[in-house]
């Protein structure tokens, strides 16, 4: 068995669509970045590549590219599980923590767990979302910011 953590950070964009764990928040801002910034798949993707000791997001998939710019998180979510398969590895199970002042994510947690483990075919229940808020503390708690952890454990097939 391997255990990786992963997080990742952006700063909140108005008019930027707000992607989530491959599923489209309706609100009118989103996180900035080169991609479709989506953290909360950044962070699961950067778990996956730090079990494995691969090094991390940015080393697969730079943002100096533009063959990235603006790609679909979930599509290179997929290049990352070919890869932890690949190395002979499956998901046991993920536990992913999105940070977020608003808007309230509850009501799409389970539309993210299911959008995550189709992508990955594999079970929900191998899949962990969840939200919280910086009690209106710092960049996120101000609402300029989002910030996801995840952390994950692969199994050898």
């Amino acid at each position: 068995m391997r255990v990786g953590f992963g997080y990742d950070v952006h700063r909140l964009k108005h008019g930027r669509k707000c992607v989530l764990c491959g599923v489209e928040i309706p609100c009118d801002f989103g996180p900035d970045g080169h991609s479709d910034a989506d953290v909360a798949i950044h962070a699961f993707m950067d778990a996956m590549i730090g079990a494995l000791a691969l090094g991390d997001i940015g080393k697969h998939f730079p943002d100096t590219d533009e063959k990235w710019k603006d790609a679909d998180s979930i599509e290179l979510m997929k290049d990352v599980y070919r890869m932890v398969s690949e190395k002979g590895y499956s998901i046991g199970n993920a536990d992913i923590t999105i940070v977020l002042e608003s808007p309230r994510l509850s009501p799409f947690i389970d539309l993210m767990r299911t959008a995550i483990a189709s992508a990955l075919d594999i079970d929900s229940d191998r899949i962990s979302v969840k939200a919280t808020t910086e009690e209106k503390l710092g960049f996120i708690g101000d609402g300029t910011g989002i910030a996801a952890m995840a952390i994950v454990l692969l199994e050898k097939t």
